[in-house]
């Protein structure tokens, strides 16, 4: 049998983070500079069913039947042959790799499960679309989150932009005109699973009031549909610089991040601010496409440890 790769990329949200678990929609994009793979062969020297995972980022090399069924790649593994039902599972390694920054709000934990996924159905011989390979990702996703909402793998398994609401059907953007963005990496790592339940006990304490809040944050992904689809940076500026004050009242924020975020506004950027689970992790810039090496040099001169350009553009990413 062939070697198989499976690959996925990484993802960033543009707007309406938390909000969108609260039923408020957002709007994600795949980065498709950083991503997972998943690497399946034969292992000529194994016994039938035998499965051997390697991730040598978190120094794993175990067989599955070693595994807790509560490990997240052990979990994948185990719906996808739920899922496939092959007759025959021949011996088999699955080496797994990532350049996507762990704990960064990048959806790492999402494109590793959709990189075995797809990797491990098509070496089995299954063909699962991309919603049902998004479906599965989502029930490993729930180990690493708790209660999430379900973007990260809807973005990462269609690789498409998304404006997303939970447990409504998923709507593809369409763009018409392209924006360049800069991601700035503050180095500090805070688990997504550990911001959401922050943001749950704040909104436990005082739900009329943050209620409130996650409305506004949805008002302006609504906003930004338009300003999105024909490139407006001006509205769009407005739109990421209105959601950062509203994630600071989330306490999601962080010294770091925003003086990152201001360093980029400082540079000419036209808006800037948080993405993701926010407490260090990344934030994102909209920039012109001329300015975009000033944002990344000031991003990097205000503490970040790496900085990545990505452009939307008509017919998704680039």
């Amino acid at each position: 049998m062939p070697v198989v790769l499976g690959k996925a990329p990484g993802k960033v949200i543009l707007f309406g983070e938390h909000a969108v678990v609260f039923g408020r929609p957002a709007i994600a994009i795949p980065v498709t500079k950083v991503n997972a793979s998943a690497r399946i062969f034969p292992n000529l020297q194994g016994q039938p069913g035998q499965i051997n995972i390697q991730a040598q980022a978190i120094s794993l090399d175990a067989d599955l039947e070693d595994l807790p069924n509560d490990h997240p790649l052990a979990k994948a593994i185990q719906i996808t042959l739920s899922a496939v039902a092959p007759h025959h599972i021949p011996a088999l390694t699955i080496q797994v790799d990532s350049s996507i920054p762990v704990a960064g709000g990048m959806g790492s934990s999402a494109a590793v499960s959709v990189a075995i996924i797809r990797a491990l159905s098509a070496f089995l011989g299954g063909s699962l679309s991309p919603e049902e390979i998004s479906e599965l990702a989502f029930e490993v996703e729930k180990l690493h989150h708790g209660t999430p909402s379900g973007i990260d793998n809807n973005v990462i398994a269609h690789q498409k932009p998304v404006y997303f609401i939970k447990n409504q059907p998923i709507q593809f953007l369409q763009i018409d005109q392209p924006t360049h963005w800069v991601l700035g990496d503050t180095g500090e790592k805070t688990p997504t699973r550990e911001t959401v339940l922050a943001v749950r006990a704040l909104h436990g304490s005082d739900a009329p009031r943050f209620e409130i809040v996650f409305d506004q944050i949805g008002a302006l992904t609504d906003g930004a549909q338009t300003a999105l689809k024909a490139g407006d940076l001006t509205e769009l500026g407005w739109l990421m610089n209105e959601n950062q004050r509203l994630l600071e009242k989330l306490n999601v924020s962080s010294p770091t991040l925003e003086a990152l975020i201001q360093a980029a506004r400082g540079a000419g950027a036209a808006g800037a601010k948080l993405s993701g689970g926010g407490r260090g992790g990344n934030m994102i810039a909209l920039a012109e496409s001329e300015n975009i090496a000033m944002v990344e040099k000031a991003i990097i001169n205000a503490g970040a440890v790496r900085t990545i350009t990505t452009k939307l553009a008509e017919g998704g990413v680039s």
